[in-house]
């Protein structure tokens, strides 16, 4: 971002149609709502274009400053939140084994229970569970942080010392988010299936380790592979951008922040369930 690239999506034109009234014509209502709309996604997608061309064409410019940042927000959006995604892969082994083990076992396809946990889990609850825990621990964070930064004018400090900061507030939080939500992604599910295993044990489920994990293996495909891993970083990603959006581009006052969060969980949120339903499209194509 160059000098005057955050001010660029926060015109007094943009935020008095933010701020006004509702109109008492429900046309009117709709289409201002519209309106709002068109103009966030052109905000997102220009700053994710603008996060990407910097993530390339910079990506070895300030090594020695900018490594750094990436493996503390790797660290921050992964490795921190270890010792809860251990907990959660516990409790979505025993949620998914103890509602499927019972109707299994009731109308005899116990042999099914490998390719319900690589659907349920692998495809499905597995990326968007662990996108949403990151959302709310780390990326209403990333709001806080840099809308107190542009507030307290940090953002235009960097841009008087000639730093971009694009290159040294986003780019470090998008490849920690993507990396840190593809580990934890790995560790949920491998978890969970251990822990379904190990929950089917106790209930006296009549199936073999040596079963259980050669269901596992012929259930899962290479496209599995593929797609988790392209879900899981577009989940980062996607994440990364709106919550660093509309931490730098929006609030302009300490006491926007609070807002600037609220519509960044709720955008992201959104986002991430509808590329979700474009994955589910591509495993049924698939």
């Amino acid at each position: 971002m160059q000098d005057g690239t955050a001010s660029a999506f926060d015109t007094p034109q943009v935020r008095l149609l933010f701020r006004a009234p509702l109109p008492p014509s429900y046309t009117n209502f709709l289409g201002r709502k519209l309106l709002r709309f068109l103009l966030t996604v052109q905000g997102l997608g220009a700053f994710a274009l603008i996060t990407l061309g910097v993530l390339v064409s910079k990506f070895s410019v300030a090594r020695q400053v900018v490594r750094p940042l990436m493996r503390r927000e790797i660290g921050r959006a992964g490795v921190r939140l270890l010792p809860m995604f251990l907990y959660l892969s516990a409790a979505l082994g025993l949620l998914v084994i103890g509602q499927t083990v019972s109707w299994l076992t009731r109308v005899g396809a116990i042999n099914f229970l490998g390719t319900v946990m690589v659907v349920v889990v692998v495809r499905e609850l597995g990326p968007l569970l662990t996108a949403l825990v990151v959302l709310a621990r780390i990326g209403t964070a990333n709001v806080v942080e840099l809308g107190t930064a542009r507030a307290m004018g940090e953002v235009e400090a960097l841009e008087a010392l000639a730093i971009d900061p694009v290159h040294y507030l986003v780019v470090p939080r998008v490849v920690g988010m993507a990396l840190g939500i593809f580990s934890l992604t790995v560790y949920l599910i491998v978890g969970a299936l251990l822990s379904g295993y190990l929950w089917a044990f106790l209930q006296d489920v009549p199936l073999l380790p040596g079963e259980y994990f050669r269901q596992l293996a012929s259930a899962l495909g290479w496209m599995d592979f593929v797609l988790l891993g392209l879900k899981t970083v577009s989940f980062g990603f996607i994440i990364a951008i709106v919550t660093c959006y509309h931490g730098l581009a929006q609030p302009l006052r300490l006491e926007e922040v609070s807002g600037a969060t609220v519509r960044a969980v709720a955008q992201a949120l959104i986002a991430c369930v509808l590329l979700d339903a474009v994955f589910i499209i591509l495993y049924l194509v698939a």
